[in-house]
């Protein structure tokens, strides 16, 4: 069964909607990488923030105000169009929802407690299901008025890369005719603390596959597709999932989950390597993750197929990212917005010699108007869970 990813509204730290991130991501920005001196307490932290004002949350859905389901919004407001024509041509129970996140309302958890510990109790408008993870699908679910199956999924930097799995599995096990698919994940504290303290957040700009490489700088945003049978744009040729489980933290350092999923997806697409236009790296700056995925990159598809880690434009939007690099995919092979460009990768340009030399993308490569074309995309998450989605044109 073909699906096809109909439309596509995104909300990153390159800018708000298709045309906005378009122009800055093949540009190679990094404007949107803000440094922040209230969230971590003993230094300054470089995040990709998203800087517009949010839409405002329904006073009717006032229970779910938090900034995760204000980006979550205004990304939904760039397709909710094409799935009002969606919901007459299929009914709203025969719409899913499947989004991934891995802070939901936390940054509002933290902001609640602060006032209790400062004045002995909770604010009166602070709600816990804010935090809680399934509150996003919920909601997406509601604004939209839909009522097929709505659920979160939740592995931390995979999670939105999964997402598209289990929408995948809805559709073909005829549970749904469309789904809402993506992720969404808002800054907060007791995430970027968490990778300070485990020594992974970069000092200035995170660096991917530099040999001065010291970490990530943590991001936010929302990129919500519609997904049907209905032919679209851009195909999701096919999902590969692992789980290699190595570490809690850290990547089986051989790379056995990473290959699998990559695997996995080109025998889901029915293509080999070759066919391989372009990949986007999961490229965290993190000296395990792009020495593990470097080596994996070269023992899939060689040194010579174009790729890039378009996290030192945006950050790691964790929960997100899979979803947003997938959405970065959309846009580069969808003539309208790429003109046959590639997101670039930006960096120092200090080659780490412990990693292969794979051709990373500088700023204006092109592959051409091709007829057909197929990326990839990698999402590797705590708990050695990963994912790879394969997307493409003309096939």
């Amino acid at each position: 069964m073909k699906l096809y990813l109909n439309a596509l509204g995104i909300v990153t730290p390159l800018g708000v909607g298709k045309e906005s991130v378009a122009i800055n991501l093949f540009a190679g920005s990094r404007s949107g990488l803000i440094e922040r001196h209230d969230i971590v307490p003993d230094r300054p932290a470089r995040v990709g923030a998203v800087d517009m004002d949010l839409p405002l949350i329904p006073d009717s859905l006032r229970d779910f105000d938090c900034r995760n389901n204000r980006l979550a919004l205004a990304a939904l407001q760039e397709i909710e169009p094409d799935v009002t024509t969606a919901i007459r041509r299929y009914g709203k129970d025969r719409i899913a929802v499947i989004v991934g996140t891995s802070t939901s309302g936390l940054a509002e958890g933290e902001e609640a407690l602060a006032i209790r510990l400062r004045k002995g109790s909770w604010p009166p408008d602070f709600r816990y299901s804010q935090q809680e993870l399934g509150n996003v699908a919920e909601f997406v679910a509601r604004v939209l008025g839909v009522d097929g199956p709505a659920y979160t999924v939740a592995t931390a930097c995979s999670s939105s890369g999964k997402a598209f799995a289990s929408a995948q599995r809805l559709l073909e096990a005829g549970l749904c005719d469309a789904a809402i698919v993506g992720g969404v994940d808002a800054l907060c504290r007791m995430t970027v603390n968490g990778f300070h303290a485990l020594e992974s957040l970069a000092v200035g700009y995170c660096q991917p596959f530099s040999r001065n490489r010291d970490g990530i700088n943590v991001g936010e945003g929302a990129a919500i597709f519609l997904v049907s049978r209905e032919p679209g744009p851009v195909l999701l040729l096919g999902v590969g999932e692992s789980s290699d489980a190595h570490h809690i933290s850290a990547p089986d350092p051989q790379g056995t989950g990473a290959i699998r999923a990559m695997q996995l997806a080109l025998n889901a697409a029915s293509i080999p390597p070759s066919a391989i236009d372009y990949v986007n790296l999961h490229g965290t700056g993190t000296r395990l993750n792009d020495h593990m995925e470097g080596h994996a990159i070269a023992r899939m598809f060689g040194t010579g197929i174009f790729c890039s880690s378009t996290k030192s434009m945006s950050g790691h939007m964790l929960g997100a990212a899979g979803a947003g690099e997938a959405a970065f995919l959309w846009l580069a092979l969808n003539p309208e917005f790429s003109q046959g460009r590639l997101p670039p990768h930006v960096w120092d340009g200090a080659a780490d010699p412990e990693i292969p030399a794979l051709n990373l993308v500088s700023i204006g490569t092109r592959t051409g108007l091709k007829t057909r074309s197929a990326m990839l995309s990698n999402s590797f998450a705590f708990g050695g869970s990963n994912v790879a989605l394969v997307l493409g044109r003309g096939w």
